[in-house]
């Protein structure tokens, strides 16, 4: 901790200060540089081989005579980190005074670590910079063969283009895009459709899994497949009820879907007195739908959650019964696959706004890789995760930010394969404080004490509805970035991250309030 005496370069100049000179005097640099401002262009456009020497000095290590006083800060996180039970443990943190430029702590800033949740700080940047607060996702809905005399001949094309918002989270009720857009198919003059309803185009080519997911998250709805098309964030609830006598079938209903997923019941019902099978809902690729299997006891009932393998399948089942409630039968014949196709309307999506405060606030994975592909759709033309993480990539380097320090392979942070050091999200942080979008992500974000992953942290402390920070966690990670006001009214950026831990993760989670509790106001403990 006491290496505190080297400066953190930002976009290839000296913007947050903290460079001690012998005596341990603060040299204070300019205040940082204002993106789109000329000196952040040429900043930007530093050589790598400059950039590499800038970095080179910051790793030198100081001789003992210049080692500076720690602060009350660094004596708070030295004594934090030094508890036993992180043993072992690898600490990134960087905290910065915004208003000064001053660093007020770094220690292993220049690290790369698993970042987990906080990835979705890197995309939501990059969508809110690149695409706008007010951008929407675009679904069109399209004629293949002509319309006459309220019949469609021919198929019924849904064309997506990452749509994150038709789910019971972001709407009520899944449902309610989809009929709208059967209320609108309705005002066009149709009634029955002799072909199928398809989906079509393929925005987001390749896999609908994240690279380096674990396998056994595929089942849970958090790690739920995403594509163009994406209905209820990739997942569906089973309601199973006991039957009404012992041996009898359980009842299930699905939702948000009536008719999706298809099931088979094999479980029964037993005796509350007896033990048998646990219930499960278990994926059949014989039929390609759910078998639900085990025994439910008499007089109970439970929800299991199911993941659609087949994203686009989902989305068009569910339109399908969409258009059924409004009367359009669908006769799913043959159709001519050559015939014209004619744009009937589009279906445009909440904000982008509105979008990123459904996925930071709870931290929504499937939502993050919709926005993660969109960047690289919009960027490139091509939705994979592989021109994403380019489209990003090209962004953080227009920040100022190493290619050494963030390795992106998904939007959600969700796979062990991604890397960002915490000296590349407080730059993050502090490109987006200046942008024209700020407020956008700051309204965003989760607040202590308040609201999302942050609701029941910081509470009754200084940080309690001031720090707007993302968190992180998977095994063995835990992660903090954000914003908080000191009592000054400086705005101090932060990011705290813990991996390789074995210790519970509430005790680093303690740790991190700890410490932005302090720069809110609050006693050291």
């Amino acid at each position: 901790m006491r290496s505190r005496h080297t400066c953190v370069w930002i976009a290839g100049v000296v913007t947050l200060s903290g460079c001690l000179s012998a005596r341990g005097n603060v040299v204070r640099s300019a205040p940082p540089v204002a993106i789109g401002s000329r000196d952040s262009v040429t900043a930007a456009a530093d050589s790598a081989e400059t950039i590499r020497r800038r970095q080179d000095s910051l790793s030198r290590a100081p001789s003992k005579a210049s080692l500076p006083t720690a602060t009350p800060l660094e004596h708070l996180a030295d004594s934090l980190m030094a508890a036993p039970e992180f043993d072992g443990a690898l600490w990134g943190m960087l905290i910065v005074d915004a208003t000064t430029g001053d660093t007020l702590l770094n220690h292993n800033a220049r690290s790369l670590v698993l970042p987990a949740s906080n990835m979705k700080l890197i995309t939501a940047s990059v969508a809110l910079t690149r695409l706008g607060a007010s951008y929407t996702f675009r679904t069109v809905v399209a004629a293949r063969g002509r319309v006459r005399r309220g019949r469609l001949n021919g198929d019924l094309l849904v064309i997506g283009r990452g749509d994150p918002s038709v789910s019971d989270h972001m709407q009520v009720d899944a449902m309610k895009p989809l009929l709208a857009m059967a209320d609108s198919l309705v005002a066009h003059g149709v009634k029955s459709i002799t072909g199928r309803v398809l989906p079509a185009g393929n925005a987001f080519p390749g896999p609908t899994l994240g690279y380096a997911w674990s396998w056994d998250d595929f089942e849970a709805d958090y790690g739920a497949p995403t594509d163009e098309l994406l209905f209820n964030e990739g997942f569906s609830t089973l309601d199973v009820h006991a039957g009404k006598r012992v041996r009898a079938p359980v009842r299930v209903a699905t939702k948000p879907a009536t008719t999706w997923p298809r099931f088979v019941v094999e479980a029964r019902t037993r005796s509350p007195n007896d033990t048998g099978p646990r219930l499960e809902a278990i994926k059949d690729s014989v039929h390609g739908g759910v078998r639900v299997t085990g025994t439910l006891a008499l007089g109970d009932s439970v929800r299991l959650i199911v993941t659609d393998r087949d994203p686009d399948a989902a989305y068009v089942a569910a339109f399908t019964e969409a258009l059924a409630r409004r009367g359009i039968a669908v006769r799913g014949g043959r159709a001519d696959s050559t015939a014209a196709v004619d744009t009937l309307f589009t279906m445009h999506s909440p904000p982008l706004s509105d979008v990123l405060a459904a996925m930071l606030l709870p931290s929504q994975n499937q939502i993050a890789e919709m926005v993660f592909k969109t960047n690289g759709l919009e960027g490139t033309g091509v939705g994979s995760s592989d021109s994403a993480s380019a489209v990003e990539g090209r962004q953080l380097a227009a920040w100022g930010i190493l290619p050494t320090e963030a390795v992106i392979h998904d939007g959600s942070g969700l796979s062990r394969q991604d890397f960002l050091t915490p000296h590349t999200l407080v730059r993050v942080l502090d490109v987006m404080r200046q942008s024209p979008e700020f407020n956008t992500l700051w309204d965003a974000l989760p607040v202590a004490g308040h609201s999302g992953t942050l609701d029941t942290r910081m509470r009754g402390t200084p940080a309690d509805g001031n720090a707007h920070a993302k968190t992180g966690s998977m095994t063995a990670v835990r992660s903090l970035s954000g914003y908080v006001v000191a009592p000054n009214h400086h705005m101090i950026e932060f990011s705290i991250i813990a991996n390789n831990f074995v210790t519970h993760s509430s005790s680093v989670a303690r740790v991190q309030d700890a410490i932005v509790s302090y720069l809110a106001g609050a006693p050291a403990p």
